[in-house]
C-alpha cells in the first residue's frame, strides 16, 4: 500500500491510500474521493495531473490523451496509472471539482433541438425534480456531462455550453458524427419530451479562479461551448479582464452560434473574437487557417502572455500547445479539453 498526495490548483490537499494492482482513479474512489475523469481507458485525457515525486507504472494509453511532451514533463492519467511507490501530485483543477460522493445520476428532458451550421445540432435538456437536487444546474462553467439515450444503447460525453442556473437548463452544441449511434438519435429520432438520464457535472476543464491573466480562449467546432460557458460566466460576474476568443471551422456553412458570440460581444466589450475558416469559400473576409494559425499571429509581441483555454480535437490542441509553448506561455498556462469522435 503506497501513500499518494494531490495538491489540487487552489491549494488543497487531498491524500488516500493505492494498491498496487489498482489505479489511482480506482484506489481514490475506494476512499470516497471522486477526481475528474471520463472514458477511464486513456483515451480522453481527462484525469491527467502532474507527478511531483514517485513512481509510477503507466497502463496501455493513447497518445492523443497524454503526448510524449506531457509524459516527459512528468504528467500521469490517473485512469492508466498504477503506484510503485508513495506519490506527490498537482493538478490541474480546483477542489471544486473534486467529488465526495458518487457522480449525480439525473433525468432530463429535451426541450429544444435545432439544427447548429450543417454539422452540428443545439441541445437544451430540461432537469426533471428530483429530491436530493430540486431543479437546480449546479456545475462549473466548462465541465461536461454523460448523457444516456432513452434505451440506454449508447451513452456520450457532451460539455456544456450554458451556466449554472436555478431553472434546471443544460445547453449543448453536438457535432453529428457519421454513422454514430448518438449522433443518429439526434439527427433521426430525438423529439421534444424525450428523458435523457445525465451523469454529471465532470470534468476539470475550468477557468483558474486564482489567475489575473488574461483568458484567451482557442476553440474548434463544437469545442466552443465550454468556451461559450466560461466566457458567458465571465459576463454574469462582470469580469473585466482581458479577454480572446479563437473559434474555427472547416468551412463556412459549419459557423454556428455566432448570435451567442454578438451577446458576448455586448456584454464583455474587451473581447476580441477571430473567427477562422480553414478552408472558405471565395467571399470568406474573415481569417483563412485554424485558430492555432491565428493564436500564433495573436501572441506575436505581446507584452503580457494569457491564460490558454483550448478545447477541440487532437490536432488542434497540439497545434495550440505548440504555438503556445514557442511564445513562451508556460505549460501549465495552457488548459485542454480534448474531444474525441464518438
Amino acid at each position: 500500500m503506497f501513500k499518494v498526495s494531490l495538491i489540487t490548483r487552489d491549494g488543497a490537499a487531498i491524500t488516500f491510500d493505492a494498491e498496487p494492482s489498482e489505479t489511482l482513479l480506482d484506489a481514490a474512489e475506494r476512499s470516497s474521493i471522486y477526481l475528474p475523469s471520463s472514458c477511464r481507458e486513456g483515451g480522453c485525457g481527462a484525469c491527467r495531473v502532474g507527478r511531483d515525486h514517485g513512481d509510477v507504472e503507466l497502463l496501455p494509453y493513447s497518445g492523443s490523451a497524454l503526448s510524449d511532451v506531457e509524459r516527459d514533463s512528468g504528467d500521469i492519467l490517473l485512469c492508466r496509472a498504477q503506484a510503485r511507490s508513495d506519490l506527490a501530485l498537482h493538478a490541474p483543477f480546483d477542489q471544486a471539482a473534486v467529488g465526495y460522493a458518487p457522480i449525480p445520476e439525473r433525468r432530463a428532458v429535451i426541450s429544444e433541438i435545432a439544427p447548429a451550421g450543417s454539422g452540428a445540432v443545439r441541445l437544451v435538456l430540461q432537469y426533471e425534480d428530483n429530491a436530493a437536487f430540486g431543479r437546480a444546474a449546479q456545475f462549473t462553467a466548462g465541465q461536461f456531462v454523460e448523457l444516456s439515450l432513452p434505451d440506454g444503447a449508447a451513452k456520450r460525453s457532451y460539455s456544456l455550453a450554458n451556466t449554472p442556473n436555478w431553472d434546471g437548463t443544460l445547453e449543448f452544441y453536438i457535432r453529428l458524427q457519421p454513422n454514430g449511434a448518438f449522433s443518429s438519435y439526434l439527427k433521426d429520432r430525438a423529439a421534444l419530451g424525450d428523458t435523457l438520464l445525465v451523469r454529471g457535472p465532470q470534468g476539470q476543464f475550468t477557468a483558474d479562479e486564482a489567475s489575473a491573466a488574461e483568458r484567451w480562449f482557442v476553440a474548434g467546432g463544437t469545442g466552443l461551448a465550454p468556451a461559450l460557458s466560461m466566457l458567458r460566466q465571465m459576463a454574469e460576474f462582470g469580469d473585466g479582464r482581458g479577454c480572446r476568443l479563437f473559434f474555427g471551422v472547416n468551412r463556412v456553412d459549419e459557423l454556428f452560434a455566432l448570435d451567442v458570440i454578438e451577446d458576448l460581444k455586448k456584454a464583455l466589450p474587451q473581447l476580441i473574437v477571430t473567427t477562422c475558416v480553414w478552408k472558405p469559400e471565395a467571399q470568406w473576409e474573415g481569417f483563412v487557417g485554424t485558430p492555432a494559425q491565428a493564436l500564433t499571429h495573436a501572441l506575436t509581441g505581446v507584452a503580457e502572455l494569457p491564460d490558454i483555454y483550448v478545447c477541440g480535437p487532437p490536432p488542434l490542441i497540439a497545434a495550440t500547445e505548440s504555438a503556445a509553448l514557442a511564445a513562451n506561455v508556460a505549460h501549465t498556462r495552457i488548459f485542454s479539453e480534448r474531444f474525441t469522435p464518438a
